[in-house]
């Protein structure tokens, strides 16, 4: 499959300005911060101190790449979403407004069963006095911003590729067409370069589950960049996103894990006496590999998000508008590098989730 049609100049030249799209959303949805001014250089001084508060990068980044039970929009603008919970008394839902006030602050709610207030985006019970009743055990399963987030992409993929599947049924025999021919390179690329390779003439098996994680985290990933609504959330940097896509694949290995995988864990070709060694050895190999996915994907997205908030934060920091040419540069060329790194690591996640079902399934012959 030849692939250079899609690096020409006109495919470089559109994903640039996209990046620069994404460097000015991200400039001017950081300025309407309204918990720090921005002076211009050289101010005069004789005008009337404007009592502000210090800005804090460190609260910012920790509010975008951390989960909420809103979906914060702009300023003090939020977009609600339902708070589920079950507690001792029964379940009780309500929207996640009840528990700011119109400057965003957390405040108490009272609900049918207790009353409830969001510390650090954890929902607990109150008592009479107004302190947190810790002996009250609340099993929280709201719509949060992640989870919200993950809707958005699945359905974004189901319209995608129901549109795209009906499209070869209508087009059987027919050059591929519109997100036909954008969409089968790339999963010709995973069957080719990804699932032949590392499972063998077994990978048909395995085809719709590959696809289906490579295409989830790339999504998630492209639209963890985008810094507005329904953009912005950080899915694939949330540890129990990548935890629940590691335990699925340890699930399928060891489920499809034939006599010649489950030999080498408890039969390895080692002395007698190696044996109790050997098997503490594999078991661990076994749990540390899907380990190795959940800590890498969730390591390197956040890493990158928190990169170009810092970037970012620059502006705030130094409060002067002279800094935000080169913070912006600097933006630009980190997004440009995180749209590699949001493919790099879908396919990093894919491929090795093919290599680990490859060696569960290889057939050993003498």
């Amino acid at each position: 499959m030849d692939f250079s049609h899609i690096l020409n100049y006109k495919n470089f030249g559109l994903k640039a300005l996209f990046a620069l799209f994404l460097a000015f959303l991200s400039f001017n949805a950081y300025s309407n911060q309204e918990n720090a001014t921005i002076e211009p250089a050289g101010a005069e001084a004789g005008h009337h101190a404007v009592a502000e508060e210090k800005f804090d990068p460190t609260v910012t980044i920790l509010e975008h790449i951390s989960d909420a039970h809103s979906w914060h929009l702009w300023g003090h603008t939020s977009l609600p979403l339902p708070v589920i919970l079950y507690t001792p008394q029964g379940l009780e839902v309500f929207s996640s407004a009840n528990l700011m006030d119109e400057h965003h602050a957390p405040k108490p709610y009272a609900g049918k069963h207790y009353t409830y207030v969001n510390e650090h985006e954890h929902i607990k019970a109150l008592k009479a006095d107004g302190t947190v009743d810790e002996s009250v055990s609340i099993l929280d399963f709201s719509i949060t911003k992640n989870v919200a987030a993950m809707f958005i992409s699945v359905i974004l993929i189901l319209v995608i590729f129901i549109s795209v599947a009906g499209s070869y049924k209508k087009r059987v025999g027919k050059a591929p067409k519109g997100l036909q021919s954008w969409l089968e390179p790339l999963i010709v690329f995973v069957r080719d370069d990804i699932a032949r390779p590392n499972i063998g003439y077994k990978y048909e098996k395995f085809m719709p589950l590959l696809l289906t994680i490579f295409f989830f985290i790339w999504f998630n990933n492209l639209l963890g960049l985008v810094p507005i609504f329904p953009g912005s959330a950080n899915v694939t940097g949330n540890i129990a996103v990548t935890m629940v896509l590691a335990f699925i694949v340890l699930i399928v290995v060891n489920i499809n894990g034939n006599k010649y995988y489950w030999a080498h864990i408890f039969k390895p070709d080692v002395p007698f006496w190696l044996l109790p060694i050997m098997w503490v050895v594999e078991i661990i190999g076994v749990f540390s590999k899907p380990f190795a996915l959940m800590v890498r994907l969730f390591a390197n997205i956040t890493a990158g998000h928190i990169i170009v908030l810092s970037l970012i934060s620059l502006i705030f920091i130094f409060k002067t508008l002279a800094i935000a040419p080169v913070s912006v540069a600097f933006v630009l060329f980190m997004d440009v590098l995180e749209l590699l790194v949001a493919f790099l690591q879908a396919f990093i996640f894919t491929m090795l989730t093919a290599l680990f079902i490859g060696t569960a399934v290889e057939e050993h012959h003498h």
